[in-house]
Protein backbone atom coordinates (compact mmCIF):
# COMPACT_ATOMS: atom_id res chain seq x y z
CA UNK A 1 0.00 0.00 0.00
CA UNK A 2 1.36 3.41 -0.98
CA UNK A 3 1.64 6.41 1.28
CA UNK A 4 -1.36 8.64 1.75
CA UNK A 5 -1.23 11.91 -0.20
CA UNK A 6 0.28 14.76 1.72
CA UNK A 7 1.35 18.30 0.93
CA UNK A 8 3.36 18.85 -2.20
CA UNK A 9 7.02 19.51 -1.69
CA UNK A 10 10.56 18.47 -2.28
CA UNK A 11 11.96 15.26 -0.86
CA UNK A 12 15.07 16.94 0.50
CA UNK A 13 15.88 15.84 4.01
CA UNK A 14 13.54 12.86 4.17
CA UNK A 15 15.33 10.52 1.77
CA UNK A 16 12.31 10.41 -0.53
CA UNK A 17 8.92 8.79 -0.20
CA UNK A 18 8.78 6.03 2.38
CA UNK A 19 7.16 3.71 -0.14
CA UNK A 20 9.32 2.17 -2.85
CA UNK A 21 8.71 2.18 -6.56
CA UNK A 22 8.01 -0.96 -8.60
CA UNK A 23 9.44 -2.04 -11.93
CA UNK A 24 5.95 -1.59 -13.38
CA UNK A 25 5.97 2.02 -12.18
CA UNK A 26 9.34 2.65 -13.82
CA UNK A 27 8.19 1.04 -17.07
CA UNK A 28 5.14 3.31 -17.09
CA UNK A 29 7.32 6.41 -16.77
CA UNK A 30 9.60 5.22 -19.58
CA UNK A 31 6.62 4.58 -21.86
CA UNK A 32 5.23 8.05 -21.14
CA UNK A 33 8.55 9.82 -21.79
CA UNK A 34 9.16 8.03 -25.09
CA UNK A 35 5.62 8.78 -26.24
CA UNK A 36 6.02 12.43 -25.21
CA UNK A 37 9.28 12.55 -27.17
CA UNK A 38 7.44 11.52 -30.33
CA UNK A 39 4.49 13.84 -29.70
CA UNK A 40 6.61 16.94 -29.14
CA UNK A 41 8.75 16.13 -32.17
CA UNK A 42 5.65 16.01 -34.40
CA UNK A 43 4.10 19.12 -32.88
CA UNK A 44 7.19 21.30 -33.15
CA UNK A 45 7.94 20.18 -36.70
CA UNK A 46 4.40 21.31 -37.55
CA UNK A 47 4.82 24.61 -35.70
CA UNK A 48 8.13 25.26 -37.46
CA UNK A 49 6.45 24.67 -40.81
CA UNK A 50 9.50 23.56 -42.76
CA UNK A 51 12.24 21.94 -40.72
CA UNK A 52 12.59 18.35 -39.57
CA UNK A 53 14.40 16.89 -36.58
CA UNK A 54 17.56 14.93 -37.21
CA UNK A 55 17.45 11.79 -35.03
CA UNK A 56 20.64 10.63 -33.38
CA UNK A 57 20.47 7.52 -31.19
CA UNK A 58 23.38 7.03 -28.81
CA UNK A 59 24.65 4.66 -26.14
CA UNK A 60 26.44 5.51 -22.91
CA UNK A 61 29.43 3.24 -22.20
CA UNK A 62 28.70 3.27 -18.45
CA UNK A 63 25.12 2.15 -19.04
CA UNK A 64 22.03 3.28 -20.90
CA UNK A 65 21.58 5.68 -23.78
CA UNK A 66 19.04 7.84 -25.50
CA UNK A 67 18.07 9.71 -28.63
CA UNK A 68 18.79 13.35 -29.46
CA UNK A 69 16.58 15.09 -31.99
CA UNK A 70 17.82 18.40 -33.38
CA UNK A 71 16.22 20.77 -35.89
CA UNK A 72 18.50 23.44 -37.35
CA UNK A 73 17.77 26.41 -39.60
CA UNK A 74 14.06 25.80 -39.86
CA UNK A 75 11.48 28.40 -40.84
CA UNK A 76 10.80 29.38 -37.22
CA UNK A 77 13.54 27.75 -35.15
CA UNK A 78 17.20 28.54 -35.65
CA UNK A 79 17.89 25.56 -33.41
CA UNK A 80 15.55 23.22 -31.54
CA UNK A 81 16.47 20.13 -29.60
CA UNK A 82 14.42 17.44 -27.87
CA UNK A 83 16.46 14.83 -26.00
CA UNK A 84 15.39 11.61 -24.34
CA UNK A 85 17.77 9.63 -22.15
CA UNK A 86 17.63 6.60 -19.90
CA UNK A 87 20.93 6.06 -18.10
CA UNK A 88 22.12 4.07 -15.12
CA UNK A 89 25.28 3.84 -13.08
CA UNK A 90 26.93 2.42 -9.99
CA UNK A 91 26.98 5.68 -8.00
CA UNK A 92 25.09 8.95 -8.12
CA UNK A 93 27.31 11.83 -9.30
CA UNK A 94 28.02 14.70 -6.88
CA UNK A 95 25.49 17.05 -8.51
CA UNK A 96 22.69 14.63 -7.59
CA UNK A 97 23.78 13.75 -4.07
CA UNK A 98 25.24 17.04 -2.82
CA UNK A 99 21.93 18.18 -1.35
CA UNK A 100 21.00 14.67 -0.23
CA UNK A 101 24.14 13.08 1.21
CA UNK A 102 22.18 10.04 2.40
CA UNK A 103 21.98 8.98 -1.27
CA UNK A 104 25.74 9.03 -1.86
CA UNK A 105 27.01 5.65 -3.02
CA UNK A 106 23.66 4.38 -4.27
CA UNK A 107 23.31 3.10 -7.81
CA UNK A 108 20.89 5.05 -9.94
CA UNK A 109 18.55 5.03 -12.88
CA UNK A 110 17.76 8.40 -14.44
CA UNK A 111 15.32 9.00 -17.25
CA UNK A 112 14.18 12.25 -18.71
CA UNK A 113 13.13 14.42 -21.59
CA UNK A 114 14.69 17.85 -22.06
CA UNK A 115 14.04 20.39 -24.78
CA UNK A 116 15.15 23.89 -25.77
CA UNK A 117 13.82 26.01 -28.64
CA UNK A 118 15.82 28.95 -30.03
CA UNK A 119 13.78 30.87 -32.64
CA UNK A 120 15.19 33.04 -35.42
CA UNK A 121 12.90 35.97 -34.68
CA UNK A 122 13.95 37.95 -31.57
CA UNK A 123 10.30 38.68 -30.82
CA UNK A 124 9.63 34.97 -30.28
CA UNK A 125 10.92 33.86 -26.86
CA UNK A 126 13.29 31.01 -26.26
CA UNK A 127 11.78 28.26 -24.14
CA UNK A 128 13.00 25.26 -22.17
CA UNK A 129 11.12 22.31 -20.70
CA UNK A 130 12.17 19.20 -18.84
CA UNK A 131 10.59 16.15 -17.20
CA UNK A 132 12.70 13.62 -15.30
CA UNK A 133 12.51 10.68 -12.93
CA UNK A 134 15.26 9.25 -10.73
CA UNK A 135 15.56 6.02 -8.80
CA UNK A 136 18.45 5.53 -6.33
CA UNK A 137 19.00 1.98 -5.09
CA UNK A 138 21.06 0.09 -2.54
CA UNK A 139 20.86 -3.63 -1.70
CA UNK A 140 18.64 -4.26 1.30
CA UNK A 141 16.90 -0.86 1.13
CA UNK A 142 13.75 0.26 -0.64
CA UNK A 143 14.44 2.31 -3.78
CA UNK A 144 14.37 6.07 -3.32
CA UNK A 145 12.60 7.86 -6.16
CA UNK A 146 11.71 11.40 -7.16
CA UNK A 147 10.30 13.42 -10.04
CA UNK A 148 11.45 16.77 -11.37
CA UNK A 149 10.65 19.08 -14.24
CA UNK A 150 8.94 22.23 -15.38
CA UNK A 151 9.01 24.82 -18.13
CA UNK A 152 10.29 28.39 -18.42
CA UNK A 153 10.24 31.27 -20.89
CA UNK A 154 13.07 33.59 -21.94
CA UNK A 155 11.80 36.57 -23.94
CA UNK A 156 14.11 39.05 -25.63
CA UNK A 157 11.45 41.72 -26.08
CA UNK A 158 8.90 42.47 -23.37
CA UNK A 159 5.19 41.73 -23.82
CA UNK A 160 3.20 41.54 -20.63
CA UNK A 161 0.32 39.69 -22.28
CA UNK A 162 2.71 36.88 -23.20
CA UNK A 163 4.05 36.56 -19.66
CA UNK A 164 0.53 36.61 -18.20
CA UNK A 165 -0.68 33.93 -20.62
CA UNK A 166 2.38 31.79 -19.86
CA UNK A 167 1.81 31.95 -16.12
CA UNK A 168 -1.95 31.54 -16.35
CA UNK A 169 -1.42 28.29 -18.25
CA UNK A 170 1.20 27.19 -15.72
CA UNK A 171 -1.30 27.83 -12.93
CA UNK A 172 -3.93 25.82 -14.79
CA UNK A 173 -1.53 22.86 -14.91
CA UNK A 174 -1.20 22.96 -11.12
CA UNK A 175 -4.75 23.80 -10.11
CA UNK A 176 -6.18 20.37 -9.35
CA UNK A 177 -3.16 19.50 -7.18
CA UNK A 178 -3.73 22.27 -4.64
CA UNK A 179 -3.89 26.04 -4.43
CA UNK A 180 -0.35 26.24 -3.05
CA UNK A 181 1.31 24.32 -5.89
CA UNK A 182 1.58 27.03 -8.56
CA UNK A 183 2.89 29.73 -6.17
CA UNK A 184 5.45 27.34 -4.71
CA UNK A 185 6.81 26.03 -8.00
CA UNK A 186 6.62 29.47 -9.63
CA UNK A 187 8.78 30.85 -6.80
CA UNK A 188 11.17 27.92 -7.11
CA UNK A 189 11.50 28.63 -10.85
CA UNK A 190 12.29 32.30 -10.19
CA UNK A 191 14.95 31.27 -7.69
CA UNK A 192 16.43 28.47 -9.78
CA UNK A 193 16.78 30.45 -13.04
CA UNK A 194 18.57 33.32 -11.35
CA UNK A 195 22.04 34.39 -12.41
CA UNK A 196 23.64 35.52 -9.18
CA UNK A 197 26.66 37.04 -10.91
CA UNK A 198 24.33 39.21 -13.04
CA UNK A 199 21.63 39.83 -10.41
CA UNK A 200 18.88 39.01 -12.89
CA UNK A 201 16.57 36.14 -13.76
CA UNK A 202 17.09 34.30 -17.03
CA UNK A 203 13.58 35.19 -18.17
CA UNK A 204 10.04 35.37 -16.81
CA UNK A 205 10.11 31.92 -15.22
CA UNK A 206 7.28 29.43 -15.16
CA UNK A 207 7.38 26.21 -13.14
CA UNK A 208 10.28 24.31 -11.61
CA UNK A 209 10.15 21.35 -9.25
CA UNK A 210 12.67 18.77 -8.10
CA UNK A 211 12.86 16.01 -5.47
CA UNK A 212 9.08 15.66 -5.80
CA UNK A 213 8.10 12.77 -3.51
CA UNK A 214 5.66 14.07 -0.91
CA UNK A 215 2.66 12.79 -2.82
CA UNK A 216 2.20 9.12 -3.65
CA UNK A 217 3.91 7.96 -6.84
CA UNK A 218 0.67 8.06 -8.83
CA UNK A 219 0.01 11.70 -7.91
CA UNK A 220 3.57 12.85 -8.55
CA UNK A 221 3.47 11.12 -11.93
CA UNK A 222 0.08 12.67 -12.73
CA UNK A 223 1.45 16.10 -11.88
CA UNK A 224 4.38 15.70 -14.28
CA UNK A 225 1.97 14.63 -17.02
CA UNK A 226 -0.25 17.65 -16.33
CA UNK A 227 2.72 20.02 -16.65
CA UNK A 228 3.66 18.39 -19.96
CA UNK A 229 0.07 18.62 -21.22
CA UNK A 230 0.05 22.38 -20.62
CA UNK A 231 3.38 23.15 -22.27
CA UNK A 232 2.19 23.52 -25.86
CA UNK A 233 -0.92 25.53 -24.85
CA UNK A 234 1.42 27.86 -22.95
CA UNK A 235 3.93 28.39 -25.77
CA UNK A 236 2.19 28.03 -29.12
CA UNK A 237 -0.14 31.07 -28.81
CA UNK A 238 2.88 33.27 -28.03
CA UNK A 239 4.66 31.93 -31.11
CA UNK A 240 1.68 32.65 -33.34
CA UNK A 241 1.39 36.23 -32.02
CA UNK A 242 5.08 37.05 -32.58
CA UNK A 243 6.50 34.92 -35.41
CA UNK A 244 5.64 37.42 -38.19
CA UNK A 245 6.81 40.54 -36.33
CA UNK A 246 9.37 42.38 -38.49
CA UNK A 247 12.83 42.82 -37.00
CA UNK A 248 16.19 44.26 -38.01
CA UNK A 249 19.85 44.22 -37.09
CA UNK A 250 19.28 45.97 -33.76
CA UNK A 251 16.86 43.33 -32.49
CA UNK A 252 19.02 40.50 -33.79
CA UNK A 253 22.13 41.86 -32.08
CA UNK A 254 20.26 42.19 -28.80
CA UNK A 255 18.96 38.63 -29.10
CA UNK A 256 22.50 37.34 -29.63
CA UNK A 257 23.74 39.32 -26.64
CA UNK A 258 20.98 38.03 -24.37
CA UNK A 259 21.66 34.48 -25.52
CA UNK A 260 24.96 34.86 -23.71
CA UNK A 261 23.03 34.79 -20.44
CA UNK A 262 21.53 31.47 -21.49
CA UNK A 263 24.99 30.04 -22.01
CA UNK A 264 26.26 31.43 -18.70
CA UNK A 265 23.40 29.90 -16.73
CA UNK A 266 23.60 26.48 -18.34
CA UNK A 267 27.35 26.12 -17.91
CA UNK A 268 27.60 27.60 -14.41
CA UNK A 269 24.39 26.69 -12.58
CA UNK A 270 22.17 24.19 -14.38
CA UNK A 271 21.81 20.91 -12.47
CA UNK A 272 20.93 18.90 -15.56
CA UNK A 273 24.03 20.03 -17.42
CA UNK A 274 26.25 19.33 -14.41
CA UNK A 275 24.63 15.92 -13.83
CA UNK A 276 25.14 14.95 -17.47
CA UNK A 277 28.78 15.98 -17.54
CA UNK A 278 29.59 14.44 -14.15
CA UNK A 279 27.86 11.15 -14.98
CA UNK A 280 29.74 10.65 -18.23
CA UNK A 281 26.82 11.58 -20.44
CA UNK A 282 27.02 12.33 -24.14
CA UNK A 283 28.48 15.81 -24.49
CA UNK A 284 26.78 16.65 -27.79
CA UNK A 285 23.39 15.88 -26.28
CA UNK A 286 24.09 17.66 -23.00
CA UNK A 287 25.19 20.86 -24.74
CA UNK A 288 22.37 20.69 -27.29
CA UNK A 289 20.61 23.36 -25.22
CA UNK A 290 23.14 26.04 -26.15
CA UNK A 291 22.14 28.53 -28.87
CA UNK A 292 23.87 28.25 -32.24
CA UNK A 293 25.11 31.86 -32.37
CA UNK A 294 25.83 34.11 -29.38
CA UNK A 295 27.62 37.41 -28.74
CA UNK A 296 29.18 38.96 -25.66
CA UNK A 297 29.89 42.70 -25.37
CA UNK A 298 31.94 44.39 -22.71
CA UNK A 299 29.98 46.50 -20.20
CA UNK A 300 26.92 46.89 -22.43
CA UNK A 301 23.78 48.61 -21.15
CA UNK A 302 20.45 49.39 -22.84
CA UNK A 303 19.45 52.85 -24.01
CA UNK A 304 17.17 54.71 -21.58
CA UNK A 305 13.53 54.40 -22.54
CA UNK A 306 14.15 51.57 -25.01
CA UNK A 307 12.31 48.21 -25.15
CA UNK A 308 15.59 46.59 -24.17
CA UNK A 309 15.69 48.69 -21.00
CA UNK A 310 12.09 47.69 -20.24
CA UNK A 311 13.13 44.05 -20.40
CA UNK A 312 15.91 44.68 -17.88
CA UNK A 313 13.87 46.84 -15.52
CA UNK A 314 10.52 45.07 -15.57
CA UNK A 315 10.98 41.49 -16.77
CA UNK A 316 14.27 40.12 -15.43
CA UNK A 317 13.09 39.96 -11.83
CA UNK A 318 10.46 37.90 -10.01
CA UNK A 319 6.95 39.28 -10.48
CA UNK A 320 3.45 38.23 -9.54
CA UNK A 321 2.28 38.19 -13.15
CA UNK A 322 -1.21 36.92 -12.38
CA UNK A 323 -1.79 39.14 -9.35
CA UNK A 324 -0.73 42.22 -11.31
CA UNK A 325 -3.02 41.37 -14.24
CA UNK A 326 -6.25 41.16 -12.22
Amino acid sequence: MRARAGSCGQGEGNGGNAVGVTEEDIAEVIAWLTSLHDTLTREFEAIDGGGTFRRDAWERPEGGGGESRVLENGKLFEKAGINYSLVHGASLPPSASARRPELAGRSFRAMGLSMVLHPHNPYVPTTHANWRFFVAERPGDAPVWWFGGGFDLTPYYPFEEDAVHWHRTARDACQRFGDDVYPRFKKWCDEYFYLRHRDETRGVGGLFYDDLTHWPFETCFAFSRAVADHYLPAYEPIVERRRSTPYGEREREFQLYRRGRYVEFNLVYDRGTLFGLQSGGRTESILMSLPPVVHWQYDWSPEPGSPEETLYKDFLRPRDWLGEST
